[in-house]
């Protein structure tokens, strides 16, 4: 058992969930001031004692993510000259996941600069859910738990879209992750055959998968621009499905991507609160959101007290 306190600080990119992981486990926000001088740069100030304590800075790569990145940044530096024992970054949605391999002469692996950041800064652990790519893990020389949205997902996917299931998809690296709970959910599992044509633009060419007459689930870790749920929900219903779903952990959800998914055929978007939506996204009545603060404060409980976070990951991919 820990015998040093635990203290939770959060930034701008989140504090709706950084209020509720803090409600969950009973314990106050902590006190700081993190705002901006006048010329831009980022303000931190850390109204409290943290000297000795247990520290976790609750951040994600929210618009705009260079703002968040640098804040998580500059708030770590300051807990560290201020004798925090141990700080450990809640980082619900890690920015710039996607840029983790070079697919292409002379191009930046910035998934591993921004873990580079993170841990020069004084970071001791990394604490995050769904990674893009589970490699990500290994950029970092500090301990990674890598959380999965499963405990919140399945529960809703249950409740709410009966047993004529199918669970697709949207690329061959997501097949691991919809077998898993296709598995779980007792129900069938297809896979969209995708090319993409440039940056955030691809195209559903064919369906690997029996979906005709069945409720369609595109199960994926994030939406950004919605033009691959968009183009798939109109490929599932152009083979048969009765009616389509998606559910993301990261609602990103950029540039066209709102008005994309009011004007196409998908019933609904379930999406995590690991990103706040921006106000349009607030107003859709096809988004939904369900709440990963339960297994957050669960993660920072345990890793507070030394427990095994293992029983959290209930889908392994």
């Amino acid at each position: 058992m820990a015998t040093y306190g635990m203290k939770i600080f959060t930034g701008n990119s989140n504090p709706e969930l950084a209020h509720q992981i803090c409600d969950s486990l009973e314990i106050p926000l902590g006190r700081a001031l993190v705002s901006t001088f006048s010329d831009g740069e980022i303000r931190v100030e850390i109204a409290e004692n943290v000297r000795g304590a247990d520290v976790f800075v609750v951040q994600s790569g929210a618009h705009p993510v260079n703002d968040h990145l640098v804040e998580l940044l500059v708030m770590i530096d300051a807990l560290k000259r201020a004798s925090a024992r141990r700080i450990t970054a809640v980082i619900p949605y890690y920015c710039y996941s996607r840029q983790d391999r070079k697919n292409k002469p002379r191009v930046p692996i910035t998934a591993r600069l921004v873990a580079d950041l993170i841990t020069s800064a004084g970071t001791h652990r990394i604490l995050t859910m769904d990674l893009h790519a589970g490699q990500i893990q290994g950029f970092f020389d500090i301990p990674v738990d890598n959380l999965y949205a499963s405990p919140v997902l399945l529960p809703y996917i249950r409740e709410h879209f009966g047993h004529n299931l199918v669970i697709v998809s949207p690329d061959a690296g997501g097949v691991p992750r919809a077998r898993a709970y296709a598995q779980r959910l007792k129900v069938g599992l297809a896979l969209i055959d995708k090319r993409r044509v440039d940056v955030n633009e691809a195209e559903a060419l064919n369906i690997i998968g029996e979906v005709a007459d069945k409720t369609a689930i595109i199960l994926d870790d994030m939406a950004d621009t919605a033009g691959t749920l968009v183009g798939a929900t109109k490929t599932l219903l152009d083979k048969g499905a009765m009616e389509v779903h998606a559910c993301v952990t990261h609602p990103v959800l950029s540039g066209p991507a709102v008005e994309r998914i009011e004007n196409s055929a998908l019933k609904s978007l379930v999406v995590t609160n690991t990103l706040p939506l921006r106000p349009q996204a607030a107003l859709c009545d096809k988004i939904k959101v369900v709440s990963t603060a339960r297994l957050f404060s669960q993660a920072i409980k345990s890793i507070h007290n030394e427990d095994s976070i293992s029983t959290l990951f209930e889908i392994q991919h």
